[in-house]
């Protein structure tokens, strides 16, 4: 099954990984690194499949009548396999807890040391290259000499704060230096032109000036998280939330609860305070004179508060203002508000995924051993050997568990549902399948009675027959 899956895996990375002048070594210690995780989706596979074929096997070869002939239960026979699953799944949570979290940060380091030891794999030959820490696109003709550092006919778009292209350079050659020690590359480029626009008045930016300038060498310091963007995973986040253990996660947890309830607080005390609301006011008589002044003289209205509108005491000119002014504040306020709505739900999500990822390993080892009472018995069952039926059945099976807790698992992270019920709802939907199947082959019951069924139907037919004949 993990050869299997390996292959899945080189399949969905050969684009990232092809062509990027990665020695063996490299792409190998890559995918031991993602052997770990690949476990969370082969160990369940393994032990519904195994159990299925080793008691359909035996069931099939009459070792069950056997048994039972020498008064041998199928749960005495069963016994040394459910021990064997039950310490199984210890040492799987052991494996969740700490195997998959070390493997998760080895990859993240070697990406790393990827990039420092050879940068140019982030850059693509004929095309414009992204690095959004650094706002900047890189385009090169050819890549040459040791780990690609040479570079031939370079392209530069540097970005504004804004998005902007406001930089051009261009030189026929270039060179990246870095080392393991160092947070900085160094792009030295050499014979090259230089093209930025420059900033001025409105007049001026209809014009579109820019300044021009030719040199020799130019040196850019380049922070290097621009350059760890390589993209080895399906996924450009590197699920910090993997990297922990359990009890990383359980104060991760609580902390990052309390931050967001420290933010949703403190906004909105704030947004009360910009929009006046909520605030005491003193009782007064439902008859208030308003003084108003305009221009050297004073207005005085008396209005109703029960049945006339504030606004309505102003001259018209200012109740123009008054609602001009209303709309300038409350689109503000729709735009503020909006923001920090995208802002917390980055980091709700972020909240939910640690929650998930804390369950999960809980519910890794617990599937081990429900797929096990569901393979087992339904292998007993079906009295089948091989890897002809079993087979078929064990994929199935496993298609639905594992698309179970794929479809609870965005859920979880949308905040659709619970992340623990997205951790443990294929879990619990296996679990009475396993109850009653478990049943059934205890009491040497088939895996459905088809006959009942036939003869309900039959009997309802016949009945309706008789009175349409009648």
């Amino acid at each position: 099954m993990m050869f299997i899956f390996i292959f899945q895996s080189i399949w969905l990375f050969i684009d990232d990984l092809a062509g990027k002048g990665l020695d063996i070594i490299i792409i190998g210690k890559f995918f031991f690194y993602k052997m770990p995780e690949l476990t969370e989706k082969v160990l369940p596979l393994t032990v519904l499949l195994s159990s299925i074929l080793t008691f359909g096997s035996l069931a099939e070869n009459y070792e069950f009548a056997a048994m039972k002939a020498s008064g041998i239960s199928l749960q005495r026979a069963m016994l040394p396999v459910i021990v064997f699953v039950i310490a199984l799944g210890g040492v799987t949570f052991y494996f969740a807890n700490s195997v998959i979290p070390a493997s998760e940060q080895k990859i993240y380091f070697l990406r790393q040391n990827i990039a420092k030891l050879k940068p140019a794999i982030a850059i693509t030959e004929g095309v414009f290259s992204d690095f959004e820490s650094a706002n900047m696109n890189i385009k090169v003709d050819r890549k040459y000499g040791d780990n690609d550092r040479f570079l031939e006919n370079v392209i530069i778009h540097q970005k504004s704060k804004t998005n902007i292209n406001y930089r051009v350079i261009k030189a026929k050659t270039g060179e990246l230096i870095s080392s393991e020690k160092s947070d900085i590359i160094q792009l030295v480029l050499h014979d090259g032109n230089l093209y930025q626009a420059v900033e001025g008045s409105s007049s001026d930016k209809r014009k579109f000036p820019f300044a021009k300038a030719d040199f020799e060498t130019y040196t850019m310091n380049i922070d290097l998280s621009g350059f760890n963007n390589v993209d080895l995973e399906e996924e450009r986040d590197l699920r910090t939330e993997k990297m922990k253990n359990i009890s990383r996660l359980r104060k991760d947890i609580d902390s990052l609860n309390q931050d967001n309830l420290r933010r949703v607080t403190s906004f909105s005390k704030a947004m009360s305070q910009r929009l006046g609301a909520f605030v005491a006011l003193p009782a007064k008589d439902s008859t208030v004179q308003i003084i108003a002044a305009a221009k050297d003289t004073v207005v005085v209205k008396a209005f109703d508060a029960a049945t006339e509108s504030i606004v309505s005491i102003f001259p018209d000119w200012q109740q123009i203002q008054l609602v001009g002014s209303a709309k300038n504040s409350v689109s503000g306020i729709l735009t503020t508000i909006q923001g920090k709505r995208v802002e917390m739900a980055k980091r709700y999500e972020f909240h939910r995924r640690h929650i998930l990822s804390l369950h999960k390993k809980f519910a890794l080892a617990f599937s081990c051993i429900i797929l096990f009472f569901v393979g087992a018995p339904l292998g007993a069952i079906i009295r089948k050997g091989g890897l002809g039926l079993p087979m078929v059945i064990a994929i199935i099976l496993f298609l639905v568990y594992y698309f179970l807790g794929v479809f609870a698992e965005n859920y979880s992270k949308k905040g659709n549902i619970h992340p623990m019920l997205g951790a443990w709802l294929s879990t619990l939907v296996m679990l009475p399948l396993g109850i009653i199947l478990t049943h059934r082959a205890t009491a040497d019951k088939g895996l459905m009675s088809f006959g009942r069924v036939f003869a309900f139907f039959k009997s309802k037919f016949s009945k309706k027959t008789k009175e349409v004949n009648s």
